[in-house]
């Protein structure tokens, strides 16, 4: 008894998976990681850069810190840490469970983030009403909080 010939599949052309060859390959995240560490980053920083400027009449300018200025400094410099810390862990191989998508984190941190800045610069405490003017800290650790929300939308838009 003769056995059959053995059949193969037909050819169905190239492995779509496979990367093409003279193409740069893409890796899927880069930008996103790499603006929340950054915005992370300046976010904490940025809480001891100076958020209120201002001259006293003796000509001595006084400069009071994101830290200094309330609850609001210091949660400003905890959600930039916690960003940070988010990442570190990601980077590790530890991740979020699958119900908590850490893009959805981000944004939630970078909202909270803008909303704190946005409140301090909208407001100035009273016991620092000589310093009246903002200074360049403050819209440092704005940019920064708006760059962790482009960060997580861009993380959720690679989820998608």
């Amino acid at each position: 008894m003769q056995t059959p010939e053995p059949t193969y599949p037909p050819d169905l052309g190239p492995d779509p998976l496979e990367p093409r060859h003279g193409s740069r390959a893409v890796v899927p995240g880069y930008w996103g990681e790499r603006l929340a560490w950054v915005a992370g980053l300046v976010l904490a920083v940025s809480a001891f850069t100076d958020w209120y400027a201002g001259s006293q009449a003796d000509g001595l300018t006084l400069a009071v810190t994101g830290w200094h200025t309330g609850a609001l400094g210091k949660l400003v410099f905890f959600i930039g840490l916690a960003t940070l810390i988010l990442e570190a862990l990601r980077e590790a191989g530890i991740e979020l469970p699958a119900t908590v998508p850490e893009s959805l984190v981000l944004i939630g941190f970078g909202s909270l983030a803008t909303i704190f800045i946005l409140i301090r610069l909208l407001s100035i405490p009273d016991t620092f009403f000589d310093t009246a003017n903002r200074g360049i800290g403050i819209f440092i650790s704005l940019v920064a909080a708006v760059a962790l929300i482009i960060a997580g939308l861009l993380r959720a838009a690679e989820e998608l």
